[in-house]
């Protein structure tokens, strides 16, 4: 008599998958940065009272040589002000800080079209310093 063999229904475990693959994303969200200007070389003025600075979407920089960077990509001062407008778009007025890191050597005819670039784009702009060293 020939008896018929069951077959073994291997099936794998889907909510260990899920379970696996949740952490993964959570785990590269939390390390994915959003801005990545480490390649900017600057120095931040020096003032007394300084405030912390708000939490912003928006960052230009200038670095010692001039060069100005939006969002740590380098930009044209003419491109500013579309390139600010167009990422504060869709914010509240009170979240509309920009905030702006010149190397404390450089010159006003430099930063000011920048200032004037965020101030048409609707930007109220933050300028990062460091407190005074006593």
């Amino acid at each position: 008599m020939r008896f018929q063999r069951r077959k073994l229904g291997i099936t794998p475990p889907y909510v260990s998958m899920a379970d696996i693959a949740f952490n993964l994303v959570l785990f590269f969200v939390i390390l994915a940065k959003t801005q990545d200007d480490s390649h900017i070389v600057w120095e931040p003025a020096d003032a007394p009272g300084a405030k912390p600075a708000p939490v912003s979407r928006v960052s230009i920089s200038v670095d010692k040589d001039n060069r100005v960077y939006f969002n740590g990509k380098q930009a044209g001062v003419r491109d500013l002000a579309s390139l600010v407008e167009k990422e504060l778009a869709n914010l509240n007025p009170k979240d509309r800080a920009v905030l702006l890191k010149i190397h404390k050597e450089t010159l006003a005819a430099t930063f000011e079209p920048i200032l004037e670039a965020v101030s048409q784009a609707g930007g109220e702009v933050v300028h990062v310093i460091e407190d005074e060293r006593k």
